[in-house]
């Protein structure tokens, strides 16, 4: 391995070090409350260091927010494949998607985050939207639009009704602890999400 290489791997764990500190701190103290100082604290570096892997707390958090979806969306649609039935591949990224949204505790803990500061700072929730909802929107509508077996005549609403019923669900369950008096089954909604999504023949 080249020493550049090398050098380039060590930048990326610093980076990601940075991130995993930050992480805590904005769980912590939202926002608002978060300041480079604690950032550093909380990863083990200098504030100095941070500023030259980012300019600001606003680009710190971009990133943070770019680094937390992008793995998860890219579990969530591994198995997005045209050569598979469409009653296939919906309920295996169903599964994907309430598998992240509802079963991983620092994505909900990011959800919550983002929820609690969007009415101060709409530009971070944007921001959000665009990482992931809007991506899976995206994807999900280009692979309807590719399925004649799907009856389909908006291909964009339709991908966003079954990502809206997802998050939906998780935020009634588990963001608003709904499963405790409203419970339903992650199956039953994905029987029925899907059953919605596909004809008979499909």
């Amino acid at each position: 391995m080249s020493a550049l290489s090398i050098s380039v791997e060590a930048a990326q764990a610093k980076k990601e070090q940075i991130l995993q500190g930050a992480l805590k701190i904005f769980f912590q103290q939202g926002y608002e409350g978060t300041s480079m100082d604690r950032v550093a604290i909380a990863a083990g570096v200098s504030k100095i260091t941070i500023y030259k892997h980012f300019q600001n707390k606003q680009d710190l958090f971009e990133v943070l927010v770019k680094w937390v979806t992008s793995a998860r969306f890219e579990s969530a649609f591994e198995a997005l494949s045209v050569d598979q039935p469409p009653k296939v591949v919906l309920r295996q990224v169903a599964k994907k998607l309430l598998s992240i949204l509802a079963d991983d505790d620092e994505y909900l803990a990011f959800l919550r985050l983002i929820i609690g500061e969007s009415g101060r700072f709409p530009d971070l929730a944007q921001l959000f939207v665009k990482s992931l909802p809007q991506t899976v929107w995206i994807v999900l509508r280009d692979y309807l639009k590719a399925q004649p077996t799907l009856r389909c005549e908006h291909p964009e609403a339709a991908a966003r009704i079954f990502m809206g019923s997802l998050i939906s669900h998780v935020l009634t369950q588990k963001l608003l602890y709904g499963e405790a008096i409203a419970p339903m089954d992650d199956a039953v909604l994905i029987d029925a999400l899907v059953a919605l999504m596909i004809s008979p023949e499909a």
